[in-house]
């Protein structure tokens, strides 16, 4: 009926399964329950009219005490059925967080970029969240609420037919309602997490960007900003929360409407001998629970639009294929270690009209050091990204070892090549356990090697705990010069046979930048380095230097051979030499 609820019913149909003995256990104990709520009604008639009418004592007490044994089994049932409900939804919930991080680790940065970083973030807390509410509401109320409303019917027309017949007429009018605010709800839930994705996107750039909103004075503007696209949230959210209001008061409206025809009526047929006085009572009561039935189902259809619409964006995260394909028969011996070589390579993001890269080639052997140098734009960090496997090329050879990086074994190339970013990945814990990221067992005096080499020794040992010194999320306790020499330490303990800087040494003075490529060269001497860097100072030394403009090759060769036959690498060292230490 509903194009997306099949998403839903497939996340739900894949996870629950598992669990079939526990939702299976589920359906007694809410049957058992509700077998007993209903069964109430027709004691209460029984004393009525076999008790109270005819004066029985002894018959109210036997009755009186079954009664008190039939909720007594069923407030047992209850609790033990939600008790049980409530851990399947959280484990299906726990379960989905896992299946979407683990799915978020294997894609490529091509996928991480078409889906954004505020919405992942919104899909795996927000919309997960969305769905075992849902599921949770379904297990504890979806189950009981059918048995509630048909045995409730059923035995309705058991104690009066004429009367039943009031009940074929509202539970479809009940129906109907519902199933028109649903229609209308399940729209405006969609719309509500794309806003929610926006709120999310544009507080964390923000965040990310509060001291560029300072320093530009562009804090009214950002505000504004911000109050604009939560608004908008605002708004959609309170078209939605009307809607949904309406169903608990429309049920409930419905229902009472209907008891004033079912209690004049009945009237009479008791006035007349047609009904006894207890079989009255007995419909009224299952009249209640019928509309206890339609309530509890009404609070799960509130639910459910917003469900469908964040098991739509689950599902598109869980099938997101990764571009990057794990090889077949992945390779794990190298049959030239430390050795980097590119043939021809190309890289075009999907739909893209003109290549990122285009025919570059590139030969790094042990105890050499490429540098990469070129414009803003010109694929510098693309080309790393596509050494490391982070995305794959779409055309030519990248060789690792002298094996094609999409025939390596995922563990073997990041124990040959290790990439260090410009912006240094740091997780919240110790230095230690930063550092020791890729290799838990590494023993302090490696790390205070590494941390020697890369010019921070000093400052770790200024922070009173060492390697035991904290580090924030995201290394938020640090300066970036700090945070970028820690990157540094980590792939020195990592100890790969390449290695690749992503303009790693930006955050650094020319002075710490020239001591850390002193030290680094002792400890790269039998490794193959790929360096980026704008600055100049930074790559003069390297073996050869390789000039990129636009994603292709402008340039290849020594410092003084490029400053004297490349245009390109001239201009770039131009406009530094007024930066130029002396």
């Amino acid at each position: 009926m509903w194009p997306h609820a099949s998403e839903l019913s497939g996340l739900l149909r894949d996870h629950v399964r598992a669990r079939r003995t526990q939702v299976a256990w589920l359906v007694v104990l809410h049957s058992l329950q509700s077998v007993a709520l209903l069964y109430l009604p027709t004691l209460s008639a029984d004393i009525i009219d076999n008790g109270v009418l005819a004066g029985d004592t002894g018959h109210i007490w036997r009755v009186g005490a079954l009664m008190i044994g039939v909720t007594v089994v069923q407030v047992v049932c209850l609790a033990a059925a939600v008790r049980l409900g409530a851990y399947t939804a959280l484990s299906v919930g726990r379960d989905l967080r896992e299946a979407m991080f683990a799915r978020v680790l294997d894609l490529s940065t091509t996928e991480l970029a078409t889906l954004g970083t505020p919405s992942l973030i919104t899909r795996t807390a927000n919309d997960v969240q969305q769905i075992q509410t849902f599921l949770l509401t379904g297990l504890t109320v979806l189950v009981a609420a059918p048995v509630m409303g048909i045995g409730g019917v059923v035995l309705a027309l058991g104690q009066d037919v004429p009367l039943a017949l009031l009940l074929l007429v509202m539970v479809p009018v009940i129906g109907s309602l519902m199933l028109v605010i649903v229609r209308r709800l399940r729209p405006l839930q969609r719309i509500l997490q794309r806003s929610a994705d926006s709120v999310n996107g544009v507080l964390r750039e923000q965040v990310v960007g509060v001291r560029v909103i300072r320093a530009f004075n562009r804090d009214e503007y950002e505000r504004r900003r911000f109050a604009d696209i939560n608004t908008e949230l605002t708004e959609v959210g309170i078209r939605s929360g009307r809607l949904s209001t309406l169903m608990l008061p429309l049920a409930a409206t419905v229902t009472t409407l209907f008891c004033v025809p079912v209690v004049w009526i009945g009237a009479y047929r008791v006035d007349a001998g047609q009904m006894q006085v207890g079989a009255l009572t007995a419909f009224l009561g299952y009249l209640a629970q019928i509309l206890v039935g339609i309530i509890s189902a009404t609070f799960a259809l509130m639910a459910l639009p917003r469900a469908e619409a964040s098991a739509e964006r689950v599902a598109e995260v869980l099938r997101t294929k990764t571009s990057v394909v794990p090889p077949a028969k992945p390779v794990t011996r190298l049959p030239r270690p430390g050795h980097l070589e590119l043939r021809e390579v190309e890289y075009r993001l999907p739909g893209a009209e003109a290549a990122v890269l285009r025919g570059v080639d590139l030969v790094a052997r042990p105890g050499e050091t490429i540098a990469v140098v070129g414009s803003t734009g010109s694929g510098k960090s693309t080309l790393l990204a596509l050494i490391a496997r982070l995305a794959d090329v779409t055309a030519g050879r990248i060789l690792v070892g002298g094996v094609d990086v999409r025939e390596l074994d995922r563990a073997t190339l990041s124990r040959e090549v290790c990439l260090v970013p410009q912006r240094a990945g740091l997780f919240a814990g110790t230095i230690a356990s930063n550092l020791r990221f890729w290799r838990p067992g590494v023993p302090d005096d490696e790390l205070w090697r590494a941390l020697e080499t890369a010019q921070a020794r000093e400052f770790v040992e200024r922070m009173g705990k060492g390697l035991n010194s904290a580090v924030t999320q995201g290394g938020g306790n640090l300066s970036g010069g700090q945070r970028q020499r820690l990157a540094i330490a980590r792939a020195l303990v990592v100890r790969p046979r390449i290695y690749l800087f992503d303009d790693s040494f930006a955050a650094l003075d020319y002075r710490t930048d020239g001591r850390l490529r002193a030290a680094l060269a002792a400890e790269t001497a039998d490794a193959a380095v790929v360096l980026v860097s704008q600055r100049v100072a930074t790559i003069q030394h390297a073996h050869r230097i390789l000039v990129l403009e636009e994603g292709a090759i402008a340039g290849v060769g020594t410092h003084h051979e490029l400053l004297a036959g490349n245009a390109v690498y001239r201009e770039i060292v131009q406009s530094q030499l007024a930066e130029e230490p002396a």
